[in-house]
């Protein structure tokens, strides 16, 4: 008789060998979204805040109407400087169609030369809800008569040349590698100060006008944001959400009132927006750190939370086979 054949056992042949993690790679267990519609909604919540602050409240109606008092003539905001002149045409050229088109077409040139051609489309549709909002929230908000001296009843919150400067920005940033973000946000950022600074200067809005606009154009980045975002190779994993933006802007408005007994006004209007756009600038680049839009540096983690699997397609096939035991 033959002897019985011995069993096969269900154990694997070795250990089953896992993916080697990638230093600094974002886990698959932290999708790149969440981070979005956290600092999406912080920016949102703050925008609400700044909404009911400087609108329905009459402190601050006055502190808008402190920082840029009503010029005699006409009644509007329109500053007593000669930097108005130049206010206007910084104006007039920011507002020009075509030139808003060739910097929209700027943007998608740029996302064909960078394989990003979605995030170009997604943010030429950023900048245009960005407009559209900032136009349909100044006919919803009603800004009541408070009794304030230095205040009027005409809502001009927020302003559309900023939520225009700031998205097409935002824009810019969906379409560059991650490596040259930092090299064009902080110039771009010094753009949107001077947009900013040109409306107030020219009598166009307040200072809670430019607050608003920035931190609407934020909000409507992060869920575009959010759709397009893969995880990228030696990422850091900080995480930003709405109690790192409030507090920073609490800190910037809570310092006004000081300096404006320090110094002019204006000067403390253009110092605050110039300073929230780059807390606004920083936060959004520390949340789009991690991830990229498109292009070949995205990469798509393991399922257990490793980094890409760099092993050719057998030896994938085998690591899977031992790893749910033979037959």
């Amino acid at each position: 008789m033959r002897p019985p054949s011995p069993s096969v056992s269900a154990t694997p042949l070795h250990p089953p060998v896992r993916p080697v993690p990638v230093r600094g790679s974002v886990p698959a267990g932290r999708a790149p979204a969440a981070r979005f519609f956290r600092a999406g909604l912080g920016f949102l919540l703050v925008f609400a805040l700044t909404a009911v602050a400087f609108v329905w409240t009459a402190p601050g109606q006055w502190l808008d109407g402190g920082l840029l008092p009503r010029a005699e003539r006409g009644g509007g905001y329109e500053q007593p400087t000669g930097l108005v002149d130049p206010a206007k045409d910084v104006l007039a050229w920011f507002g020009d169609p075509l030139v808003l088109g060739l910097l929209l077409g700027g943007v998608l040139l740029v996302s064909a030369f960078t394989g990003r051609i979605r995030a170009g489309l997604a943010g030429t549709a950023v900048f245009g809800v960005a407009v559209l909002g900032a136009g349909l929230a100044k006919q919803v908000i009603v800004r009541p008569d408070l009794a304030v001296a230095t205040s009027t009843t005409h809502n001009s919150f927020p302003s559309g040349h900023v939520a225009a400067a700031m998205a097409l920005l935002l824009a810019v940033l969906l379409v560059l590698p991650a490596r040259a973000r930092w090299w064009v946000a902080l110039p771009g950022a010094v753009g949107v100060s001077i947009v900013a600074a040109a409306t107030m200067v020219a009598g166009w809005h307040r200072f809670s006008d430019v607050v608003g606009a920035v931190l609407l154009a934020a909000a409507l980045f992060c869920p575009v944001a959010a759709a397009l975002a893969r995880p990228r190779i030696r990422a850091g994993s900080g995480v930003v959400g709405p109690v790192d933006v409030a507090l920073g802007l609490v800190g910037l408005l809570a310092a006004l009132p000081r300096l404006f007994r320090d110094a002019g006004g204006l000067f403390v209007a253009i110092a605050g927006a110039g300073g929230l756009v780059l807390l606004v600038v920083v936060t959004v680049l520390v949340v789009v750190d991690p991830v990229e839009f498109g292009g070949s540096g995205a990469t798509a983690p393991e399922a257990d939370g490793y980094g890409p699997d760099r092993r050719s397609e057998p030896a994938r096939m085998i690591n899977r086979a031992t790893s749910a035991g033979m037959p």
